[in-house]
């Protein structure tokens, strides 16, 4: 028992008698014993002292009273509770799978057949950087299948908001800097900062930084250091979509189970009036295509139309005086150049200075 209790169980209590200030026939009794502090100063100072005891005693539990020991495992199982609900709302959910078609399948738009033709006749007269630089030429400079997929893989994720060019330098330094070969297992063993400082050039480099390391372990992990087989594994994987898991499929496992559509993809379609109400992203765009372009040009079409969107239909100021399907009548969004007031002029004094430019002829007269 402390010296505070022992104080306050010796302590002789007396009653007083007075008489009431509010009415006369009314008497009061006051409580008093030895001089000390009053009832409400000594309640407060108890418990203070007990706080300070259990305090000194917080290393050990065999020294806490039952009720200390009940209010502090009610504590600790408390934060338990929240540490366990804190952890469950960081796990990782459970990827959604990518729908495949629609309820109601998308009609095939007129003359797209005569469109799509002309689109492949013009590509085979251009080389466009997809050509040379897609993600499809990465696997070439790897020996190894597993590295000859995870190269590809790579290669999608730099190509984001990237151009062509661009991305197939930065494949090309990565690889130098992580030893000469793009493997899983030599890209976990990079330092961040050796990534960062190869891929510097790509768009959002940071963040693919992060996602190529991510990825590299989580095939190490899960799928034996290769690329996986479905779309939706691929997308279980950071900075993966759909698109990329498409052209991912059709490269490295010759696999043709959905188109990839890109900007241009996307792009292009619109303006062709493929869709009944223009699609607002490139998911809708390819769930459209899916639905009616037969399923043998769905390999293809990303590369026919990647090379002529770099080339001819541009994202902006598309060349429609070079393209047959604005004077074939097949592209809705066909451009009509326009001249200017400028070139109106330089075009109308030209016509002037043409009509003037006749041959002289000079008469002279003889005197007689």
């Amino acid at each position: 028992m402390s010296a505070i209790r022992r104080v306050a169980s010796e302590r002789v209590t007396r009653l007083s008698a007075k008489s009431s200030p509010y009415h006369t026939a009314v008497t009061l009794y006051d409580a008093q014993g030895t001089p000390g502090p009053s009832t409400t100063r000594r309640q407060t100072r108890r418990v203070k002292r007990e706080n300070v005891e259990l305090n000194d005693q917080e290393g050990s539990d065999d020294a806490l009273p039952t009720a200390a020991k009940k209010k502090k495992a009610k504590v600790v199982k408390t934060a338990t509770s929240v540490t366990t609900t804190e952890t469950k709302s960081r796990s990782p959910k459970k990827p959604k799978a990518i729908p495949q078609s629609l309820d109601v399948p998308h009609p095939a738009p007129e003359r797209w057949k005569e469109a799509y033709d002309a689109i492949k006749e013009m590509r085979s007269r251009i080389t466009a950087p997809v050509d040379t630089m897609g993600c499809d030429q990465a696997q070439w400079k790897e020996q190894d299948p597993k590295n000859r997929r995870f190269a590809t893989l790579i290669s999608l994720m730099l190509s984001s908001q990237t151009k062509d060019e661009v991305t197939d330098a930065a494949v090309a330094k990565l690889r130098i800097a992580i030893g000469g070969s793009l493997s899983v297992d030599a890209v976990i063993a990079a330092e961040e900062a050796t990534v960062s400082e190869a891929i510097s050039k790509v768009g959002f480099w940071r963040r693919k930084t992060q996602y190529i390391k991510q990825a590299a372990q989580r095939l190490r992990d899960d799928f034996d250091s290769d690329v996986p087989k479905t779309v939706d594994e691929l997308c279980s994987l950071p900075g993966v979509g759909p698109k990329m898991a498409f052209l991912a499929l059709q490269v490295a496992w010759n696999l043709n189970l959905g188109i990839g559509v890109d900007v241009h993809v996307h792009r292009i379609t619109n303006r062709l009036g493929w869709h009944q109400r223009p699609t607002k992203n490139p998911e809708e765009t390819r769930l459209n295509l899916q639905s009616w372009l037969p399923k043998e040009l769905h390999g293809e079409i990303n590369h026919v139309l990647v090379g002529f969107g770099q080339t001819v239909c541009l994202p902006v100021g598309p060349k429609c005086d070079l393209c047959t399907l604005s004077s074939a009548g097949l592209c809705p969004s066909a451009q009509t150049k326009k001249l200017s007031k400028r070139d109106s002029r330089n075009s109308a004094s030209t016509s002037r200075v043409e009509l003037d430019a006749g041959p002289k002829v000079e008469i002279e007269v003889e005197n007689l």
